[in-house]
């Protein structure tokens, strides 16, 4: 959905939570990128991601990569598959374990982790395409570096539902004028650790397993863009997302969670990118026309304005009474491995 700007953006004065989650600089053994992916109980897509990561590193040998897993605290046999996995890997493999739960804290545990030169994240449900590592090179060595960049993300299977992707063959910049969810995927999303580190830890009151269940990627590019940091989307960097959702209640429910999201995201930032509030007036205006025989938020799948309008209440409801409490320091990887010894 597109919506128009009437006020400039303002830096945000401080990042989320602080901090540098990205760590030191690598040392010059250290591998140019590092793919994190973030798991929980979902070892038989798992591998399969994983599988599909290394053959795009064998694909392109020369520009050196690493594979960090965090397990969100998995239930089944994750724990075990990874250990073999990594034991068995021609690419270097590094196991995390995250216990607490949220996709946002996840992905600071795989930021903390990594040591990549160029930080990749892409889902556990996703499949890269063989050639993405060099459209990845390609757009790092020829192209600015200092923004955080998209890729296309595709339907793993003709048989879900066309949602959660994005297929646009036109490469475009992120601007006031464009609302950012969905703009670059969270599964197809890479920035240099230096972007990293000046925007900070992910948002761990956003994203799935999270209390606001979603949106910690969109909270991302918004800090991003009042730091002064460019969004991209290019049309290639290609992954194939196999959600898996086939049926209307499967997709009704994402979509609530986006819009639960999407509410405390608006809340969060009122300040200083109140253009973000527009995403909810043209949802309260596509709802009323609705009532009148208007089109629905989303023609193909039928999705209607109106879960967008409540969900967003109710997610800037909730992100008022988090606001309130302290936030708890993510416990970092040294310090656990600490407490465990």
């Amino acid at each position: 959905m597109t919506i128009k700007a009437h006020q400039p953006l303002r830096r945000e004065r401080s990042t989320a939570l602080g901090g540098a989650p990205a760590g030191p600089r690598p040392d010059r053994s250290a591998p140019e990128v590092s793919f994190i992916i973030c798991t929980r109980n979902r070892v038989a897509v798992l591998e399969a991601c994983i599988k599909s990561v290394q053959a795009a590193c064998r694909a392109h040998a020369g520009f050196a990569a690493e594979l960090v897993v965090v397990d969100n605290g998995s239930s089944d046999r994750t724990a075990e598959r990874l250990a073999s996995i990594a034991a068995k890997s021609d690419i270097p493999f590094t196991p995390v374990n995250e216990p607490r739960p949220g996709l946002a804290a996840a992905r600071n545990a795989g930021l903390r982790r990594a040591r990549g030169r160029v930080l990749v994240f892409v889902d556990d449900d996703c499949a890269v395409h063989c050639d993405y590592l060099r459209d990845l090179e390609r757009h790092y060595s020829s192209g600015e570096q200092g923004l955080i960049r998209g890729g296309r993300v595709e339907l793993g299977d003709p048989r879900d539902l066309p949602f959660t992707i994005k297929r646009s063959r036109v490469r475009e910049r992120l601007t006031p004028d464009i609302h950012p969810g969905g703009f670059v995927l969270g599964c197809n999303m890479t920035m240099h650790r230096d972007v990293a580190a000046r925007i900070g830890d992910f948002d761990e009151r956003f994203g799935a397993g999270g209390p606001l269940r979603s949106a910690e990627d969109t909270d991302y590019l918004v800090r991003a863009v009042l730091l002064g940091i460019p969004v991209e989307y290019v049309p290639d960097m290609t992954i194939f997302h196999h959600h898996g959702r086939r049926d209307r209640k499967a997709i009704e429910k994402l979509h609530r969670d986006y819009s639960l999201g999407n509410g405390g995201l608006c809340l969060k930032h009122a300040r200083h990118a109140p253009w973000l509030l527009r995403h909810f007036y043209w949802a309260a205006r596509g709802a009323l026309r609705e009532l009148a025989g208007g089109p629905a938020f989303d023609r193909e799948l039928d999705l209607s304005h109106w879960p967008i309008v409540g969900m967003n209440v109710l997610g800037a409801a909730r992100y008022a009474l988090l606001a309130r409490r302290p936030q708890a320091e993510p416990v970092r990887q040294d310090q656990q491995a600490n407490a465990e010894a």
